[in-house]
């Protein structure tokens, strides 16, 4: 039987990233296993930068700007489930391809769950995270817990 100790919780701060953060929650809870809570600014972001041909400067601000976004989006996330305080939860950021990034997290940190939301944000988002979900579970040396 599965007993979680290092639990993966990417989010996208949409609604059903908290379903996700809340199962994993209870699940640390009950095994007294860590969270990470980890979000990935993606790339794209900063190609759209360069496209445009703004300064070294203007970019590193920018870059600033998300990561500073991200952390607080991270701490309001956690701020909605007073659950949060009873298990050990880490919280961590990253630049890159957003499902190769989740999956160097788990590889790194020695995850042995990723508790991962289905959908994601609405609009066009909606379809890129299921692109992000698929690739996960396609990679995940670990078990996957998908949440709706």
């Amino acid at each position: 039987m599965l007993k979680p100790t290092n639990i993966l919780v990417p989010t996208d701060f949409s609604e059903h990233s908290d379903r996700a953060l809340e199962q994993a929650l209870d699940i640390a809870g009950h095994y007294n296993a860590r969270v990470y809570l980890f979000h990935v600014i993606h790339q794209v972001i900063y190609q759209c930068v360069v496209d445009y041909s703004l300064s070294a400067e203007i970019v590193e601000d920018l870059k600033k700007k998300a990561e500073d976004a991200a952390y607080d989006g991270l701490k309001k996330q956690l701020e909605k489930f007073p659950q949060s305080k009873e298990v050990e939860v880490r919280t961590g950021i990253a630049t890159g391809i957003i499902y190769d990034e989740i999956l160097r997290e788990a590889e790194e940190k020695k995850i042995d769950l990723i508790v991962i939301a289905s959908l994601g944000q609405s609009g066009i988002a909606k379809y890129l995270i299921g692109g992000v979900t698929r690739n996960v579970l396609k990679g995940a040396r670990c078990p996957v817990l998908l949440t709706r």
